[in-house]
């Protein structure tokens, strides 16, 4: 048995029983993590330097996209080394660390994807007073709440997970260290985790996902009652980025964490998986991008004056 103290590592599995689909998984896993560090990156950089974008709505958004490039960056260069050779290994050291970081980055993702629903409630049903309630302060402090409850419930569930009898064949039959898999991989009694994994994806999950729906209830009743389709439309417009996103990651999340047990059911979790580790941090940049017109101006803006730069 593999415990916490072993310095065993694990097999990433992965669909090594697919040798070229593993090789086309690793252009299409190479080319979305490209676009996230780009994408992100941007982003990022679009909300510090362009002064019209300093407001909470883009401050939320820069701290999503932070946290999208460290979600990605902890699991893809190893899955990469997986998928393009025949080592599938991980010590036991980064299977913990990579377990560790993704609870903690996806747990914060799910509160601040939470907070960000609050901020377009506010923003849609009570205009007037946006600025008085989403102010600068309590800004950070919604943030932080997301970040802190993102490592509290990695330090409680990490180490539970990593406590588990695991087999001797060390095979996790998944792309990186993630709770279920490594539960599936235990010869030992899993009831404790499976219910601490379950009231964890309630938690985490169904009430976030619950206060979302609501907020979106309240702002499409809000919406209705707007007289003009050009202020319906610009409302809405408002709220169709972050509602897109949330439906991207959601919907993968819940799909790998509340699968039932049946291989079948297992073999579309790692295709989720796989897609809300690499794929949405890669599609959030462009959602945003492609639908917002702010961000899209001062994208142009800020290539405008390197332009001028060059130029001179």
């Amino acid at each position: 048995m593999i415990n916490q103290s072993s310095p065993v590592g694990f097999i990433l599995l992965g669909f090594c029983e697919h040798p070229a689909l593993e090789r086309i998984l690793f252009v299409v896993v190479l080319t979305f993590y490209l676009l996230t560090l780009v994408g992100n990156t941007l982003i990022i950089l679009l909300s510090v330097l362009d002064p019209r974008l300093h407001s909470p709505m883009y401050f939320f958004l820069s701290n999503l996209s932070f946290l999208d490039l460290c979600f990605t960056t902890s699991c893809v260069p190893q899955m990469l080394v997986n998928l393009w050779g025949p080592k599938k290994t991980i010590s036991f050291l980064g299977c913990s660390v990579q377990l560790f970081i993704f609870l903690s980055l996806g747990t914060t993702e799910c509160i601040l994807l939470t907070v960000m629903a609050f901020d377009r409630y506010v923003a849609v049903c009570q205009p007037l007073h946006y600025a008085t309630i989403i102010h600068p302060r309590l800004c950070w402090q919604l943030a932080s709440v997301a970040w802190v409850i993102g490592l509290v419930e990695s330090l409680v569930q990490t180490p539970s997970t990593l406590r588990l009898p695991f087999c001797p064949h060390r095979q996790v039959d998944d792309f990186v260290c993630e709770v279920p898999a490594l539960i599936r991989l235990s010869c030992g009694d899993t009831s404790y985790n499976e219910i601490q994994m379950a009231v964890a994806s309630v938690f985490i999950l169904v009430v976030p996902l619950s206060l979302i729906l609501v907020s979106y209830g309240a702002i499409a009743r809000a919406v209705l009652r707007i007289n003009s389709a050009k202020g319906r439309r610009k409302a809405f417009g408002t709220c169709s980025s972050h509602l897109t996103v949330v439906t991207l990651f959601y919907s993968s999340v819940i799909a790998v964490y509340l699968q039932p047990k049946n291989p079948y059911a297992q073999e579309k979790g790692k295709f989720f998986g796989l897609f809300y580790a690499v794929g949405t941090p890669s599609l959030n940049p462009l959602i945003y991008t492609l639908r917002n017109k702010e961000v899209t101006r001062a994208l142009r803006r800020l290539l405008g004056k390197e332009m001028e730069i060059t130029q001179s």
